[in-house]
């Protein structure tokens, strides 16, 4: 796989990305670009042009009504995390910015981008040299899952810490394409394809997360070999609300966020606990075995239970 040489723009409004998305179909959004530029100098990622939209200060902010939260794809983890208002409604998000690699990466990355994270997998996270030398994998443009050996399907991870929490929370994501903006169910924006693991183009711009305001409850858990730096092996998000409607959204062990939900006046508790433990497809392409983070699943739902008094 060849290296090509990018050409770099910084755009003024929403429009001139939109537009230059329109007219260039191998462009790639960039903000804080803590994940674009490694994979870029990886070359995991090609594109002929980035378009810089660090600088759409309409993007920038965190609105809060009495029903519901905005947050503009640009409002950095930094700030999801310093914000006192935000943090006291929706502690769990709070968390779940926090556990995102360290604090001098936080300043930079936003909220939008770890929501459009590319998913990983421990034989395509490498150098180009690296990944030509045991062979080409399907999400490098090979014939094969390296993880599996199958020639079928892509079973890189979802590796985004705040996209379960917000799907927990019923979140709602706004984009904008050539067609005018759109709202979206956050879960939605995710296909379960390894190789192309979002429901939208290229050419879509990510503008806001909205939030409903519903008093919902939310643990957040994540496993990793460090508390700082690494992404995820296993995050979980568990929310109640006041009706008993429980969600569990599972993340870091299948190409897109696992979710089973309920409600504890009508379903038991431990049957949606193992419905929810069945569901992930995990593999081998993580730092710790397969049946370390299955067992791990169980293991952080179960304290999520006890800590929402389930």
């Amino acid at each position: 796989m060849e290296t090509t040489i990018s050409t770099y723009i910084k755009v003024d409004t929403v429009k001139q990305a939109v537009e230059q998305l329109q007219l260039h179909e191998q462009a790639i959004v960039v903000a804080g670009g803590t994940d674009v530029y490694v994979n870029k100098q990886q070359g995991n990622t090609e594109a002929e042009l980035f378009i810089d939209i660090s600088q759409l200060k309409s993007l920038q902010t965190v609105s809060i009504h009495e029903q519901k939260v905005e947050i503009g794809s640009l409002v950095t983890l930094e700030k999801i995390i310093t914000h006192k208002e935000l943090s006291l409604i929706f502690p769990a998000l709070k968390e779940a910015a926090r556990a995102v690699a360290t604090p001098v990466i936080r300043k930079t990355a936003t909220i939008g981008g770890n929501i459009l994270c590319e998913n990983r997998c421990s034989y395509y996270n490498q150098s180009e040299w690296w990944r030509e030398a045991v062979g080409y994998c399907l999400k490098c443009n090979g014939d094969i899952c390296i993880a599996t050996g199958g020639k079928k399907n892509c079973f890189s991870k979802f590796v985004s810490d705040t996209a379960p929490v917000l799907i927990a929370l019923g979140a709602h994501v706004t984009v904008a394409d050539k067609n005018g903006e759109r709202k979206i169910s956050l879960e939605n924006l995710y296909t379960g394809d390894g190789v192309n693991p979002l429901a939208i183009s290229r050419q879509t711009l990510l503008l806001s997360i909205e939030i409903p305001i519903t008093g919902s409850r939310v643990v957040f858990k994540k496993l990793r070999p460090r508390k700082s730096l690494d992404f995820t092996s296993l995050s979980t998000a568990v929310s109640l609300d006041r009706e008993n409607n429980l969600r569990i959204v599972i993340g870091g062990v299948d190409p897109r966020p696992v979710i089973a939900e309920g409600n504890l006046n009508t379903d038991d508790a431990a049957m949606l606990l193992t419905a929810a433990c069945k569901k992930p497809r995990v593999v081998e392409n993580d730092y710790y075995p397969r049946a370390y983070r299955k067992e791990m699943i169980h293991v952080f739902i179960q304290q999520s239970f006890e800590e929402l008094g389930i």
